[in-house]
């Protein structure tokens, strides 16, 4: 393969002729690029990022300041003396100036690194490369597998705090080296404006940074918009974007909280009334500024399977865009009523978990199963009813699933979530359980990322949990604010001679909080 350039030197028509060895064919230049003063290039001003890390590829994503065209290199060598370079989609008004672009066939068990280059559509000048790195899956089960997990960003008025560094959770993510990192949704509020100043707890200040649109609630594609870009401006975030992939699900807080299809809102701060025109707004927004895998046959689609290789499977899920409307959750049967998941995704998830063949599977759910969450005069917002007997209303599906995995002989799943904010250990059995068709397994809870804090909640009986841990005092105030030190996100890894998975807590300055570790069954 032709060496690869430096990017500090003009960069000829030949220059991008070059075909990549990951199969894209790389077409010229309508002009050579030209390389000019700082003040001329396009900007990267939001980072760069990768996502959706599998043994299929990664994505690659960034922003520029303008119309002009992705490019993409990529290298198993730090200085790219050898690299693959790959032309990426155009970044224009349409879709906010974002771009990303699939990588496959890439090396397994590798560190690659790679350079995202934007150029100036109208000008031909290029941007300085922004540089970050990321590691494949290895196929061999012979390394082991490390993620993190955790949700919700920016509630309850707790924006970037420069006073405290800002988000600095995602450094402690970062310095923790997982390998990818599974965002469990309430990745924007867009439901929550900010305030400069804001009195907290002990007579305490939280100061915000601020942006116009973060000044009411989103409504309009661009203000939803806005918010993903002003996560964006908290440097800790972009940090971690460079050299840690994460895998996105979504829950209500990205459009409006504890929405569900068909809702209309009554809240005064509210013109547009109807929450699916607002979800198909924050939909839009999350698919430009998330690097999610695009899916020709399902465009709109989050949930998905990651595959990392024989020792961790991935399987995002998305149980807010199928839903039925909050209320006494007590239906009898399976339905759009009592849907959680929805008919199709919780088929899809059956299958997809009765194929994989890897030892642990992991599902990354925005919702916990039996936490009960409650949305207004007795009706419900998550998947308990709080009544013992047996499953009714949303807890149906969740039963099929469950019982589904124990006939299939389905072993090594354990479930991962956030939005209740607070971190906690949830054992379940049948033994303690009003429904026994299914076999004891764990699930885990980290949050919240930078937001207040809430509960701990009671737990719906039905399945028998048992809460072996809890991260907060029983009595905590509601809306405590990140500067209490309440904020959490969990790590996992399977060890690759053992095969056991440890699975830890941690607090946001990274110190762990609690563990366990648990045997594979083979």
């Amino acid at each position: 393969m032709e060496q690869t350039k430096r990017m500090t030197q003009p960069l000829s028509r030949r220059d991008f002729l070059t075909r990549s060895a990951s199969s894209a064919l790389i077409l010229p230049l309508s002009a050579p690029a030209i390389i000019t003063r700082d003040h001329r290039r396009p900007k990267l001003e939001q980072g760069i990022a990768t996502g959706d890390v599998s043994t299929s590829g990664a994505v690659v994503w960034s922003r520029a300041d303008r119309p002009c065209q992705m490019w993409v290199e990529w290298s198993t060598y730090r200085d790219f003396r050898t690299a693959h370079r790959v032309r990426g989609p155009l970044a224009l008004k349409k879709s906010d100036f974002t771009a990303k672009l699939g990588l496959g066939q890439l090396p397994p068990g590798q560190e690659l690194f790679y350079r995202i280059i934007f150029e100036d559509l109208k000008t031909h000048v290029l941007s300085e490369p922004k540089t970050g790195r990321f590691r494949t899956p290895d196929l061999t089960g012979l390394w082991p597998s490390r993620f993190a997990w955790s949700g919700d960003v920016g509630g309850q008025g707790y924006g970037i705090n420069p006073k405290i560094g800002g988000m600095t959770i995602f450094e402690a993510i970062r310095q923790s080296y997982p390998d990818v990192f599974l965002h469990c949704g309430d990745v924007i509020y867009a439901d929550a404006p900010l305030r400069a100043k804001k009195t907290v707890e002990s007579k305490k200040t939280w100061h915000n940074l601020l942006i116009p649109e973060k000044k009411k609630v989103a409504e309009t594609l661009s203000e939803f918009r806005a918010n993903f870009r002003y996560n964006l401006i908290d440097h800790n975030l972009r940090q971690m974007n460079e050299t840690l992939p994460t895998a996105f699900t979504w829950d209500d807080h990205e459009t409006k909280n504890n929405w569900w299809p068909g809702r209309r809102l009554s809240d005064a701060r509210y013109s547009e009334k109807s929450c699916d025109l607002l979800s198909a707004r924050a939909r839009a927004a999350f698919f430009e500024y998330c690097p999610l895998a695009h899916r020709a046959d399902a465009p709109g689609r989050i949930y998905r399977r990651l595959n990392q290789g024989p020792n961790l499977d991935i399987f995002m899920v998305d149980s807010r865009s199928y839903r039925g409307k909050n209320g006494p959750n007590r239906e009898e049967q399976i339905g759009p009523k009592s849907a959680f998941y929805g008919i199709e995704q919780l088929a899809w998830l059956c299958r997809s978990l009765a194929e994989s063949r890897s030892i642990w599977k992991v599902v990354v759910c925005p919702q916990p199963l039996s936490v009960l969450i409650n949305h207004r005069g007795g009706t419900f917002e998550g998947a308990g009813n709080g009544l013992a007997g047996r499953p009714r209303g949303r807890e149906l599906e969740i039963a099929e699933l469950l019982s589904f995995i124990k006939r299939n002989h389905i072993k090594n799943v354990v479930f991962v979530t956030a939005d209740v904010h607070y971190a906690a250990a949830h054992h379940y059995d049948p033994k303690r359980g009003s429904f026994k068709g299914f076999n004891p397994f764990w699930e885990f809870l980290a949050g919240p990322l930078n937001a207040g804090n809430f509960g701990p909640n009671p737990l719906d009986p039905t399945f028998g949990p048992k809460q072996v841990f809890q991260s907060i005092p029983n009595h905590l105030k509601p809306g405590t604010s990140p500067l209490s030190g309440h904020q959490f996100y969990g790590l996992g890894q399977v060890d690759s001679q053992t095969k056991r998975l440890t699975v830890s807590l941690h607090g946001q300055d990274g110190r762990e909080l609690w563990s366990t570790e648990l045997t594979a069954d083979s």
